[in-house]
Order: structure tokens, then C-alpha cells, then sequence
């Protein structure tokens, strides 16, 4: 009777976690089916990218350009003082226009999502990625 009660409760968990976003790590994507959206998702800082999630990515082409509008959570009970940038690729994985594309700031609070958007600079991009870092809190007295 143990057992069962066991094995109800184990199917019970892994019923309730399924298809919920994987945070990003470092080098590593989402688990969800059909999707991969962490791929999307670039931090390095490995603490960092454990309290981020990204999901619900959505594109569309608008006048020719990558047009992207996605979910960034904070699985982190504080607040975060984070920049951001978007990198767009071309067909072959060349990245285009490279440092042209100012870091934004972005205070996520606690377990706070965020959608961010963001408009390809020319027609030839194909993909994307959203670079994120932290800033640094440290306050230096000279």
C-alpha cells in the first residue's frame, strides 16, 4: 500500500512540473516540449542565469524586418538591476551590426516578468539572441 502511495505521489510531482520553463545556466537550454527557448537567451554569469527565465518568445516579419517579443522572469525572490541588449544573426550565424546596439537597463524585481521587444536593424537577420548582465552594485570612494 506504501508503494502505491508512493508512486501516486512521484506521478503527482512529475505531472506538476511538467512543461514549466527549465531556468537558462549557462550553456544550457529550456526543456519544454517543442520549444527551445533558452537557446534565445545569453548570460554569463553562471548565478545569474540560474534566476533567469525566458519563454514565450514570439516573431514576426514587419516590413521585412525580424520583429521579436518575448517573457523575461526573475526566479529570484530580490530585486535585480540587469542590462540588456539584443544580437541578430544573419543566415549563416554572422552577427550583424555588432555594438551597435546600446545595453538597456532593467531593474526585475522579484520574480517579475518583463516583455521586451525589439526590431531587427536589416532584413538580412534571421535569428536572435538577448544578452543580459548584471551591473555592478559595488560603490568605490575615492
Amino acid at each position: 500500500m506504501k508503494n502505491i502511495i508512493g508512486i501516486l505521489i512521484f506521478f503527482a510531482l512529475l505531472q506538476g512540473c511538467a512543461g514549466k520553463p527549465v531556468t537558462s545556466g549557462t550553456g544550457t537550454e529550456q526543456i519544454t516540449a517543442n520549444d527551445n527557448w533558452q537557446a534565445h537567451l545569453k548570460v554569463d554569469n553562471p548565478t545569474l542565469a540560474k534566476r533567469l527565465v525566458i519563454s514565450n518568445v514570439l516573431t514576426r516579419t514587419t516590413n521585412g524586418l525580424l520583429d521579436v517579443n518575448l517573457e523575461l522572469t526573475s526566479s529570484y525572490k530580490k530585486t535585480q538591476n540587469l542590462q540588456y541588449h539584443f544580437n541578430w544573426f544573419d543566415k549563416e550565424g554572422f552577427v550583424i551590426e555588432q555594438g551597435k546596439e546600446p545595453w538597456k537597463s532593467l531593474p526585475l524585481h522579484g520574480h517579475q516578468v518583463v516583455n521586451l521587444g525589439a526590431i531587427a536593424p536589416t532584413k538580412d537577420v534571421v535569428k536572435f539572441r538577448l544578452y543580459v548582465r548584471e551591473i555592478n552594485e559595488t560603490i568605490y570612494r575615492f
